[in-house]
């Protein structure tokens, strides 16, 4: 029997797919353009987390409408759909260790941490238990069969590429996942949605990550580790105190608005930039853009799934999910890896991802790990 469109050996209609769906367009289509080519398509929405839990107000769950539009979706395309209760381990998994993170003086990338234990690990075990033959989600990302397997590549729509938040993919996890959207600009996903009617053709996309409304970090750190906004100094690179801060879980590495200054020099007029953070002693130290230039870096928890490597690699790397692709090389260390840039990069922060792509084309996800805090 020939492979099917999601290269498995079997008719699409013996042919289980669950669909991770959150109520959003992407999800949707997924479900629709599977369902038109005849699979056994079934819903599944995850229940994450309730904004009481993280600004303190009874009944702020903007998750309860995501759940109802994926169940509308779910009822116009006649599949079933269940949604499991996940807000226990979305809180730990993921709203704590961002919170744990800010703590640390790290700048944090939750959905990665989310696809990585909630979505790709608990679901993808559910959609096993569920007798699923793959488990489709709408990321734009591209799963590519290789000469050794399954290849994670970037999605076609270089503006929707969500490879960044997707590099601790496993090897197992790969070959059960499926990215029907990949090869997709987003405009013919909208489309899409509209050709099959569906209820959330119109709705827009989500800006915010999901457990932080209107975008304030800082306020959500603050309801779940009040010991993050001490207040303390901001100091320049030579330990002179130029301020006072209300809390290091105001500053990212790179950032230079809200820097009150009020202590320093009137003389020294040079724009300055938070050049690390000191948990510790909760500082903020500040200096010139030169400053946060870095030629090399190390990861730690890496996870690699591309060939193995030995010595240093020319490879091509993205430290930010919204950064254009980067030459540099790599050496693999254990379950950690140095980065090496031929020109300085600026604003690497720690706690942020470094995603690792092929040298070449820079197409191919060969791994990535968190960039280490700096001495």
């Amino acid at each position: 029997m020939a492979r099917n469109s999601l290269d498995l050996d079997k008719a699409p209609g013996d042919t289980r797919v669950v669909v991770a769906m959150s109520g959003g367009v992407d999800s949707s289509v997924t479900a629709a353009l599977l369902k038109e080519q005849g699979y056994d398509v079934v819903g599944v929405t995850l229940q994450l987390y309730d904004h009481g839990v993280a600004v303190g107000k009874k009944g702020a769950c903007c998750a309860g409408q995501d759940i109802q539009d994926a169940r509308q979706v779910a009822e116009r395309l006649a599949i079933p759909h269940y949604v499991l209760d996940y807000e226990s381990r979305f809180r730990t998994e993921v709203m704590d260790s961002f919170a744990d993170a800010y703590v640390r003086g790290e700048t944090p990338v939750p959905c990665i941490a989310c696809n990585r234990t909630v979505k790709f690990r608990d679901l993808l075990r559910t959609a096993r238990e569920l007798g699923a033959d793959a488990l489709a989600t709408g990321h734009y990302v591209q799963r590519v069969l290789g000469e050794a397997g399954p290849e994670l590549h970037r999605g076609a729509d270089p503006a929707r590429d969500q490879s960044y938040f997707l590099f601790g993919t496993t090897h197992e996890q790969l070959d059960y996942l499926r990215f029907p959207l990949g090869h997709l600009p987003k405009s013919e996903t909208r489309a899409l949605a509209e050709r099959f009617d569906l209820p959330v053709a119109e709705k827009p996309d989500s800006q915010d990550i999901c457990f932080v409304p209107g975008g304030d970090y800082a306020a959500v750190v603050q309801k779940l580790r009040p010991e993050a906004v001490e207040p303390g100094e901001i100091v320049d690179l030579r330990g002179r105190v130029v301020g006072r801060h209300d809390g290091i879980v105001h500053f990212t590495v790179g950032q230079r608005r809200g820097l009150a200054l009020g202590e320093r020099d009137g003389t020294d007029n040079d724009r300055l930039y938070v050049v690390r953070l000191d948990p510790e002693a909760r500082r903020v130290v500040v200096g010139p853009r030169a400053a946060l230039g870095r030629t090399e870096m190390a990861l730690y928890d890496l996870n690699w799934i591309g060939p193995a490597l030995e010595g240093r690699v020319p490879v091509q790397v993205r430290v930010r999910s919204s950064q254009a692709l980067r030459p540099a090389e790599i050496e693999l260390l254990g379950d950690g890896a140095s980065v090496h840039f031929a020109e300085p990069e600026i604003g690497v922060s720690p706690g942020q991802a470094c995603v690792i792509y092929d040298a070449a084309t820079g197409s191919r996800v060969l791994g990535g790990g968190f960039i280490r805090r700096f001495s």
